[in-house]
């Protein structure tokens, strides 16, 4: 029957890209691995290295999980494949609506996986940690921030992440000054780090009393938790240490004693701030790490810099300057300028359907190499 023969060249199509995945996974690597770890683990002093033992624990079931994974693509296409051979074999073209979903499904699991495949960075396993500023603009642009901190929210409840708010400013009407909130979650930096940059809102504002367009920014900072000890020495004689009580729109993370630490690093003008530990002595720990993982990865790209003779730039959070545009009015549309992906279903984008920017990015930065 033609549309059983019609299914079947899809099905057979995804042979060549599933066996690729299999490959670029390097599943009997990660098996070994696997076996090395669950070994480790035997071993009596094993558990009396509560840091050394977490970072194994963590590697193992991110290596199970990628196995795992790999299994399941197998299963969807073999369970597929069943259904087709029993529809031929009965000449039965009523199951063609669920071999269809059925192929539908591998599909969509396919690119993720192989979206996954993309994140091999030396940090991209790592949790993120994401600072959003309001730009110029007042309360405007302080509502816009919080739309985007709402939207990230949204993202990560999505991806079965979990976030920890670090810092957390209001803005003096409505909205957020700046927040920096920290996302836990496998590969969570990876895809997180395409964010990075200034983001445009163009809207008619409920804050203008003569219903105008008006034009908002918010920037994204976006970081690798690195759980590694950084080699970076700074002289505290370049640091500008305040502590200030805690702010926001409460819950946990807010508490009244002045335990909020800012610190600035004057040589770069780099500013982290945490205030969600109840402990000053906690919270400058935190506020510390974040700044060497600043100072270390500024090293790095001054570097890659150096050695492809290009020199970056600092950008304001402004006019000519955003990776994407969200457009309300007078039409709707979000686009990344990086990639040109874009959507009309901006509902959808703030509410954290954010994936197919991040992946298009990735995707560019792969083809790129």
């Amino acid at each position: 029957m033609v549309e059983l023969e019609q299914l079947r060249l899809e099905l057979q199509a995804y042979e060549g890209p599933l066996q690729e995945v299999r490959d670029s996974l390097d599943l009997p690597g990660k098996e070994k691995r696997v076996e090395e770890l669950e070994r480790k683990m035997e071993e009596p002093d094993f558990w009396e290295d509560t840091e050394g033992s977490q970072k194994v624990m963590k590697e193992l079931k991110m290596l199970k999980d990628t196995i795992q994974t790999a299994e399941e693509l197998n299963r969807q296409f073999e369970d597929t494949d069943t259904l087709l051979e029993m529809a031929e074999e009965e000449e039965d073209a009523s199951l063609a609506g669920e071999i269809r979903e059925g192929i539908r499904r591998l599909d969509e699991h396919l690119e993720e996986v192989r979206i996954s495949t993309l994140l091999g960075g030396e940090y991209d396993n790592c949790d993120a940690i994401v600072t959003l500023h309001a730009g110029a603009g007042g309360t405007e642009a302080c509502d816009w921030n919080q739309m985007l901190y709402r939207m990230y929210s949204r993202f990560v409840e999505r991806h079965g992440f979990s976030m920890e708010v670090l810092d957390y400013i209001d803005g003096d009407i409505a909205g957020i000054k700046n927040v920096t909130f920290e996302v836990h979650g496998e590969n969570a930096y990876g895809f997180l780090k395409s964010e990075k940059g200034i983001h445009r809102l163009v809207r008619i504002s409920p804050f203008n009393s003569a219903g105008k367009r008006q034009t908002s920014f918010a920037s994204c900072d976006v970081i690798p938790d690195i759980d590694k000890d950084i080699d970076i020495e700074i002289n505290e004689d370049e640091l500008k240490i305040d502590t200030y009580r805690s702010s926001g729109a409460g819950g946990q993370h807010i508490n009244k004693t002045s335990s909020a630490v800012r610190i600035t690093h004057l040589p770069t003008g780099i500013v982290v701030q945490c205030q969600n530990e109840r402990s000053q002595h906690h919270n400058k720990d935190k506020a510390m790490q974040m700044l060497k993982a600043k100072l270390y990865l500024m090293m790095e790209q001054e570097q890659a810099e150096k050695m492809s003779g290009i020199r970056g730039e600092v950008k304001d959070i402004g006019f000519g300057n955003q990776i994407r545009s969200y457009v309300m009015h007078p039409y709707s549309l979000v686009k990344d300028h990086r990639t040109n992906e874009e959507t009309s279903n901006v509902g959808a984008v703030m509410d954290g359907e954010i994936d197919r920017f991040i992946n298009a990015y990735l995707k560019q930065e792969s083809a790129n190499g």
